[in-house]
């Protein structure tokens, strides 16, 4: 009798043990990028001997009932090796995702790892695997090709190591599943060449190249460091580049350099806000052509275009098999967290990689310590060289081992933050939301930048006159792109132009006002609002001599900042020292400053705010009395705890345009509509759970299917203000 792992529609028959090796090879060729090929490839080989049993092979002839077919290969693999418990995480979790550890109590109810490996666990018989599989030249007790250069995180070493094992062998998995099924036809190939790449760079930069003024000549300074500190070998770097610098083309000059010279796989640009993404892919693929970068963010719709490169794209997004990747922290982050294998499949193509983290002062002060501690492990286990971009450096020195401290790839960076300076910053103390109104509407072009959403509405009802625009995440990301091209527009075109804004301008959104207002915030944010202030460096006062820029802090009326949460005041308390302790409070003394005093306010272990990677390395203490002690990761919880983006909104699809219109009917009808959510994500509103209420007890939601909510009319939505989130006795407020 053959064993069957696959059956295609046609009839044509996959033999388990062909499956098996094929898996085996591919997962061990996977982690031959981080030297463990031989755990790999024992993963790939024992994934799926629970298809031998009886009632596995009567399923798949016969299409008999559903039965567990992961929990076989786990609980061999873990009496093969002193490591075995981690390869049985990988198997148990190689379909539904890696699991808790639990306890050696756990009964078969129980979802854990322990309830799997137990007695009571009532799996069918699959013996006949020993028919093909020789088990005894397969024992293998060597411990992983691992460096830990710090005892405290010991737990988290092999916690990222688990991870990338069972990146190796889900991808691998679905790969030979997918190859076998499609008969080969499924097409994943990305022509490119990186040293024709570089050579596209090197011709665009060229283009580019003037040496008419002392900031164009600093330009290309920073671009030569960049070149200069290619050349050296992997490892961690800063990149400390003031707004205007030419951060952008002078990272990836270093990106592709490095690549070459240390023989990398692919460059992963990791960025905060969708909208960076945007326009960094933009630049890139105006370069180097759209079919070798891949945007991986909820905004992209892979159906955009109907070519085959685009196909390719969307396969793309699961594995990252692309040589050029640009994400989200969110989309990076919560991969190595996450115990999913849709998330899992793409780490092992982290490997081998340059990752530039830009504007890295953007990662969430509570999960700081997560995202360091998983940075470190892939510089230095994983073959990876991260460098963390910002025109405002953060004080990370001191969370990263002392053996990979960062180097700082630009030679004078006070220099240059004093060459780039083209704002002064000015503090206005309390400045009431009438007595701002007064002030903006005697203005020709001006921004200001809020905390709450309330004050922007408040604060914009007061404005008068021509050109006047208002911001905020109430507007679908589709109408604020709208809006921002009218106010670029309008600006490059000298046109009045007075703008009211939430924070969502602040970073990546290339606007040039002469004159910005921000209510108090964090220093990095103040910093980021001086960024869309005189931001080509061209003011000019009456005499026709260049001058700065304003930037005007403020207190706002105390209706807007008395409820501020915890997490909002400690940058603004820390931000009123640094104005007392310091002139410039955006010189780059003062931003270390900032930074220290805010990883540290509530104490370090506000940096790991949900224990995240406590509990990692308490699943797994480097002295442990037996190996059944240790790798007892809860890596379900884990994910549960990691989230950048906490999930206490809802979203709900704005009917904007003809094409929302058409997408939303056919959400009505389709029984697959994942690929459509995907197109409508630009016409999605998150709003707060008690405001969705509101608005469904109104009758002014519809859900099209189960948690797919529509607004019903765009009476509730306005081109000013965006969607209407307050209903009261059926009167409603935009705020």
């Amino acid at each position: 009798m053959n064993y069957l792992a696959h059956v295609r529609e046609d009839g044509t028959e996959q033999d388990l043990i062909v499956h098996l090796k094929n898996t085996a090879e591919i997962a061990k060729k996977f982690a031959e990028d981080f030297n463990n090929s031989d755990y790999a490839y024992l993963c790939g080989l024992f994934h799926d001997i629970g298809k031998y049993s009886e009632a596995f092979q009567k399923r798949i002839r016969n299409d008999g009932k559903r039965c567990d077919h992961s929990t076989a290969g786990a609980r061999v693999v873990k009496d093969l090796s002193r490591f075995g418990k981690i390869l049985s995480f990988c198997i148990t979790g190689h379909h539904g995702g890696l699991l808790n550890h639990g306890t050696y109590s756990d009964i078969d109810r129980e979802r854990t790892l322990c309830s799997r490996l137990s007695k009571d666990y009532k799996i069918p018989n699959f013996d006949a695997f020993m028919k093909e599989i020789e088990i005894e030249d397969l024992r293998y007790d060597t411990p992983p090709n691992l460096k830990i250069y710090d005892s405290n995180d010991f737990g988290m070493t092999f916690y990222m190591f688990i991870k990338m094992l069972h990146s190796c062998l889900t991808d691998a998995d679905y790969l030979d599943t997918e190859a076998f099924m499609y008969n080969g036809n499924i097409n994943r190939t990305v022509n490119y060449d990186f040293e024709e790449m570089l050579d596209k760079l090197n011709l665009c930069l060229k283009h580019l190249q003037k040496n008419d003024g002392i900031i164009n000549v600093k330009r290309q300074e920073i671009l030569q460091d960049c070149i200069e500190k290619a050349y050296l070998p992997r490892g961690l770097y800063t990149l400390t580049v003031p707004t205007g610098g030419g951060k952008t083309l002078s990272s990836m000059a270093f990106s592709l350099n490095h690549l070459i010279k240390n023989q990398m796989n692919r460059i992963i640009y990791v960025i905060p806000y969708t909208n960076i993404i945007e326009q960094t892919a933009k630049v890139f693929s105006d370069i180097f052509g759209p079919d070798v970068i891949l945007e991986h963010h909820s905004n992209y719709d892979f159906n955009s275009e109907d070519d085959d490169f685009y196909n390719v794209k969307k396969l793309a997004s699961q594995n990252w098999d692309m040589p050029i990747v640009i994400t989200t922290n969110v989309q990076f982050f919560e991969s190595i967290y996450s115990n999913k294998t849709t998330r899992s499949r793409k780490l092992h193509n982290i490997t081998n990689s340059l990752i530039i983290f830009d504007e890295a002062q953007m990662l969430p002060l509570e999960y700081i310590k997560a995202c360091t501690k998983a940075i470190s492990e892939l510089v230095i286990n994983y073959n990876c060289t991260a460098v963390l971009c910002t025109a405002t450096q953060p004080s990370l020195t001191n969370m990263f081992p002392r053996e990979i401290r960062p180097i700082e790839i630009c030679k004078n960076t006070k220099e240059l933050y004093e060459l780039f300076k083209r704002t002064t910053i000015i503090n206005r103390g309390l400045l009431t939301t009438k007595e701002l109104a007064n002030e903006m509407n005697e203005l020709y072009q001006c921004l200001t930048i809020v905390n709450t959403r309330r004050h922007a509405k408040s604060l914009f009802s007061m404005l008068k006159g021509e050109g006047v625009f208002h911001l905020s995440t109430l507007m679908c990301p589709e109408h604020r792109k709208q809006v921002i091209d009218e106010i670029r527009m309008r600006l490059r075109e000298n046109k009045p132009c007075k703008v009211v804004s939430t924070r969502l301008i602040e970073a990546g959104v290339d606007v040039d006002f002469p004159r910005v207002y921000r209510a108090f915030a964090g220093l990095d944010s103040i910093i980021q609002s001086a960024g869309r202030g005189n931001r080509e460096g061209k003011l000019r006062d009456k005499n026709g001599n260049l001058t700065q820029g304003e930037i005007h802090i403020f207190e706002a009326d105390d209706e807007y900042t008395k409820n501020q949460p915890l997490n909002f005041k400690a940058p603004i308390e820390i931000t009123k020292k640094i104005i007392r302790d310091y002139k410039d409070i955006t010189s780059p003394e003062a931003i270390e400053s900032y930074f220290d005093k805010l990883y540290f306010y509530n104490g370090e272990e506000s940096l790991d705010n949900k224990d995240i990677i406590k509990r990692i390395n308490e699943a797994c203490p480097k002295k442990v009395k037996s190996f059944d002690e240790a790798f007892t990761y809860p890596f379900e919880d884990i994910a549960r705890d990691f989230k950048l983006m906490e999930e206490n909104t809802v979203s709900v699809i704005i009917p904007f345009d003809c094409l929302a219109v058409r997408k939303i009917n056919e959400l009505r009808y389709v029984d697959f509509i994942g690929e459509i959510l995907k197109s409508l994500q630009g016409y999605t509103v998150n709003i707060y759970e008690r405001e969705y209420n509101n608005l469904y007890g109104a009758g002014k939601i519809e859900l099209v299917q189960k948690d797919i909510a529509v607004l019903r009319s765009m009476e509730d939505y306005s081109e000013e203000m965006g969607i209407n989130i307050e209903i009261k006795s059926g009167v409603g407020l935009f705020y």
